[in-house]
């Protein structure tokens, strides 16, 4: 082992000065000191720590850095490192020295720092925490009360994000069925703004309940408002639909989905619409942020109803699946009118049945008419040439009862006239 020396002359100095460094570089370094853990704004956690002591002076600190189960390894010579995670659970952070930025280098032991959850029974805290970023316009946040809290709980939400500066109240509480939420704006303040997130805490006002946090991305809670539909019209046999896109969105940022409903037939399934494909007309390019779709084979004397909906897609935000509301529906075409059929339907039997029944009531008549009756010839002659007995013999009844009539009111009046002259 004496030849190293030996060879350690002006050609080898620089060699043997080279082999220093990685020889203090396989030694475990000391670990870091003074490791603190703080919370800033809400949810924004952040740990620094000390160089170690005793350090070799040929070594280049890095610090290597994690969260409990080797989640988000990273090796840097900053001594601080910063998160935005919810608090509502335990989160720690474990932190080690070495003289490199090799993964493969020993590091030193491990110090850990955790922060812990808010104080409060778990139960307390709300439930199903969501919000919603409309139309780039404005967030909705809901939730639901906690299992052990009171009917009569006031909430109040607080809200963070970088542009801000500092932490905001929500003011526009409000109850949707067993729902709360509040609605505030976000000012747009920069092109990096939709990179950015907001922090959300939703706590009472007496403090008896525990806070609730949460994350939100920008990018991944984008429900876009509904579209309007421009114009609909025919053109070599297929159906056009225009329309113009939400506010503050751009066709490329946008997925689209068409309902087209046929009088002929049932209702249509959504067809799904990633690019504009309509050329638009000299008339149309002036007309911004518009997307079209095309439907072919287009029945005649049909009436279609058409409307459409949107979501954001993968180019600008993450496919979230929040769709818009539908679009109010619009009609186009002509349908053979039927009304003129429908009132025959309805009026014929009618007329039919009013028929029947005027001859059945006139039948008779009716048959009297159309076949009058035969005169009896036996009839007339009889009338003629028959026995006059019963007719004599009628006369004759006929003068006895007179004859007794007229005799029997003389008789009255002869008695009374003797009854006057008697007196």
């Amino acid at each position: 082992m004496a030849w190293p020396a030996r060879l350690c002359g002006l050609w080898a100095l620089l060699l043997c000065a080279a082999l220093s460094p990685g020889t203090a570089a396989t030694e475990a370094q000391p670990p870091v000191t003074n490791l603190s853990v703080s919370v800033e704004n809400l949810c924004t956690i952040t740990w620094t720590w000390s160089p170690p002591e005793g350090v070799n002076p040929n070594c280049s600190l890095r610090y290597l850095s994690h969260f409990d189960h080797k989640q988000d390894k990273k090796i840097a010579p900053e001594t601080h490192r910063s998160k935005e995670v919810p608090l509502n659970e335990e989160i720690c952070l474990q932190v080690a020295s070495q003289c490199s930025a090799n993964e493969k280098e020993k590091p030193s032991a491990l110090m850990r720092k955790c922060i812990s959850p808010p104080e409060g029974d778990p139960e307390s805290a709300v439930r199903e925490l969501q919000c919603i970023w409309y139309n780039l316009s404005y967030m909705k946040c809901s939730w639901l009360p906690g299992r052990n809290t009171r009917p009569d709980t006031n909430y109040t939400l607080y809200y963070w994000y970088k542009s801000l500066g500092k932490i905001h109240q929500c003011e526009n509480i409000y109850r949707e069925g067993q729902h709360i939420g509040c609605s505030f704006k976000l000012i747009k303040a920069d092109p990096t703004f939709e990179q950015q997130s907001i922090q959300i805490m939703v706590k009472d006002n007496a403090g008896k309940i525990r806070p609730s946090f949460k994350i939100v991305s920008l990018i991944s809670c984008v429900k876009p408002g509904p579209p309007h539909i421009k114009r609909l019209f025919f053109k070599n046999g297929a159906l056009f639909v225009q329309w113009k896109n939400p506010q503050n969105f751009s066709s490329r940022c946008l997925s689209f989905e068409v309902e087209v409903n046929s009088s002929q037939t049932e209702l249509l399934s959504p067809f799904s619409v990633e690019d504009d494909k309509c050329q638009k007309s000299e008339s149309d390019r002036n007309m911004e942020d518009t997307s079209c779709f095309i439907l072919p084979g287009i029945i005649p004397d049909t009436v279609y109803t058409v409307r459409v909906r949107v979501k954001t897609n993968k180019l600008c935000f993450e496919d979230n699946q929040l769709w818009s509301s539908w679009s109010e529906e619009k009609r186009i075409g002509e349908e053979t009118n039927s009304t003129f059929y429908i009132t025959m339907l309805l009026i014929i039997p009618v007329i039919v049945a009013g028929a029947i029944i005027v001859l059945l009531l006139y039948l008779k008549r009716l048959k009297i008419i159309i076949f009058p009756p035969i005169p009896d010839p036996g009839k007339i002659f009889k009338e003629m040439f028959g026995d006059q007995n019963d007719d004599t013999l009628h006369w004759k009844k006929y003068d006895i009862y007179e004859k007794q009539s007229k005799e029997e009111t003389d008789s009255v009046v002869l008695i009374e006239n003797m009854k006057k002259v008697s007196q």
